[in-house]
């Protein structure tokens, strides 16, 4: 498998789009920014919400206009709607201008996932490679992982410097005016079977891949397979970014005061924390086709991490919730590294029973099961923080997904 990435160029575009993407310098301190910016948990939990339900709303036709139209332009596309995103950030000071901000990133978002994942598969085929699709996915998305470490720590280090928060925005903007070129660089064939390539009639093709796509849903396996996969990622992004006011008092409570500024001391420990954390997760990422190749065959990994996951989530709020904050954090990391553990495998396992006409529509379909879920969560999550406080809600929140977690099971086979 070495062998392979180290003569395969496209793998290092692939690498550097999952760099690039994840170069969010804002990400590791969004939390503490809209609670410096006087909302609280049921807010952010709301603009979650608002940034999940509109990816649904407008991930539904995604995977169709990508598989129609062009991939490369669909990715690029998304990319400028992140930079517009990012930019409304900076401006804003209000619930009603966070919402639209987070709108534009959901537009950014459901016209970019499903679509990557879907150019990397087709790439697979194309090489002949299909056999190595877990191990080259966990690769390329452990360089996804580690771009989001060195942002953390970027992001640290200016905020130390300038004391202030609102500018990483305006910085997040430079990777991703880069990222435009890099994938519009991508080669030909991976654009897809597009209208535009075969001047097929519009409502001809559009009709043909609907057609295809709802007819992968007719195995109930099938959507067991998407369910397990996106319950826990909702549950992930519904949750992840209350590790930051956990290491903000972890912060306050350091028995060395390195700076007296809290925001400075607080920036000092999420960089460090956030640059350990996504290493690992870069690492459980790479381990993915490892783990995969242990068993013999991909629903027993996926039913296990899925279990360790929301135990994980639980065992964490109880630890919150009575105080211990360190151990509480170590908890809530197996979280993070979970997902990212897990990820490669549930993709691989959607991939193994997709039509390839419409793996963009099948995939995005995936991350908009996740989006649905954490649409639900977040709200739910933040209107119990403030009642309850964090331990309680995350907890709580989790014995609830872990009871019903067996609805979600998959099977060994699917028919």
């Amino acid at each position: 498998m070495k062998d392979i990435l180290y003569r395969d160029k496209q793998y290092v575009k692939f690498c550097a789009y999952g760099f690039l993407k994840n170069l969010r310098f804002y990400e590791a301190f969004i939390v503490l920014f809209l609670l410096g910016k006087g909302m609280d948990f049921t807010e952010i939990g709301l603009l979650i919400s608002i940034r999940e339900i509109s990816i649904i709303l407008m991930e539904i036709p995604s995977g169709i206009v990508a598989d129609a139209f062009g991939r490369r332009r669909t990715l690029a596309g998304s990319f400028v709607f992140y930079i517009a995103s990012f930019a409304m950030y900076f401006v804003s000071d209000s619930f009603l201008l966070f919402a639209m901000a987070m709108l534009m990133f959901a537009v950014g978002d459901a016209f970019r996932t499903g679509v990557h994942k879907a150019m990397i598969f087709e790439y697979l085929k194309i090489k002949d490679w299909e056999k190595h699709k877990g191990a080259y996915y966990g690769h390329t998305r452990a360089w996804s992982q580690t771009g989001t470490a060195v942002s953390s720590v970027l992001a640290a280090i200016f905020v130390i410097v300038s004391g202030s928060y609102p500018a990483i925005f305006l910085l997040s903007i430079v990777p991703y005016f880069i990222g435009v070129f890099l994938i519009m660089s991508y080669p030909k064939a991976l654009e897809g079977e597009t209208n535009l390539a075969k001047h097929i009639p519009l409502k001809e093709k559009f009709t043909d891949v609907v057609m295809t796509f709802f007819n992968a849903f007719k195995n109930k396996d099938m959507m067991k397979g998407l369910m397990n996969t996106s319950i826990h990622s909702g549950y992930y992004t519904s949750i992840k970014d209350y590790l930051q006011p956990l290491l903000q008092s972890l912060a306050v409570a350091l028995p060395i005061i390195f700076f007296q500024d809290e925001a400075r001391q607080t920036a000092m420990l999420i960089g460090i924390a956030y640059f350990v954390v996504y290493l690992s997760t870069a690492y459980m990422s790479r381990s993915a086709g490892k783990l995969g190749a242990y068993f013999d065959n991909l629903a027993k990994p996926l039913n296990l991490t899925l279990v360790i996951g929301f135990t994980t989530g639980i065992i964490s709020g109880v630890l919150v919730h009575y105080g211990f904050l360190a151990l509480a954090a170590l908890f809530f990391i197996l979280i993070l590294l979970n997902e990212n553990l897990r990820m490669p495998l549930g993709i691989g396992y959607i991939a193994d029973h997709s039509d390839q006409k419409v793996m963009a529509g099948v995939l995005s379909v995936e991350s908009q099961a996740g989006s649905l879920f954490a649409g639900i969560i977040a709200p739910v999550a933040g209107f119990l923080a403030d009642r309850y406080g964090i331990g309680l809600a995350i907890s709580g929140i989790t014995l609830v997904l872990l009871a019903i977690s067996p609805f979600f099971w998959v099977k060994n086979k699917m028919a």
